[in-house]
């Protein structure tokens, strides 16, 4: 297996239907986040700051992902409900038929910062 090493590669290798909403949700998270560095650990796309990492986004066979400090998550449980949309500790799963929102993707962004102390 081929080692994945940046963004586009993973986006690129993505299951098809997901690499619009994988781009959308790239673009969101670097301009929610402009110097926050663009990275890849544990085989995810992220973005971090100094050596914290603040997000981070997969795709699956039937739905993405965004993952975020739990702090960041708790903070708007009640926003990822009313979009049905299904929460981990540190994530939210989303797909075509259920997207997330510009608005959420910001604020989880923002919230998983400041969790962080940046």
């Amino acid at each position: 297996m081929t080692k994945i090493d940046d963004h586009d590669a993973y986006i690129a290798t993505a299951p098809e239907p997901f690499r619009a909403m994988l781009d959308r949700l790239r673009a969101q998270l670097s301009q929610a986040l402009p110097d926050a560095k663009e990275i890849m650990k544990y085989d995810m796309p992220g973005f971090q700051i100094e050596e914290t990492i603040i997000a981070g986004y997969a795709a699956f066979s039937k739905q993405c992902g965004l993952y975020v400090d739990p702090g960041a998550i708790a903070a708007h449980a009640d926003e990822i409900a009313a979009l049905k949309l299904r929460a981990t500790k540190t994530g939210v799963t989303f797909s075509l038929s259920k997207p997330i929102t510009d608005e959420l993707v910001e604020k989880l962004a923002l919230s998983s910062r400041t969790a962080k102390g940046f």
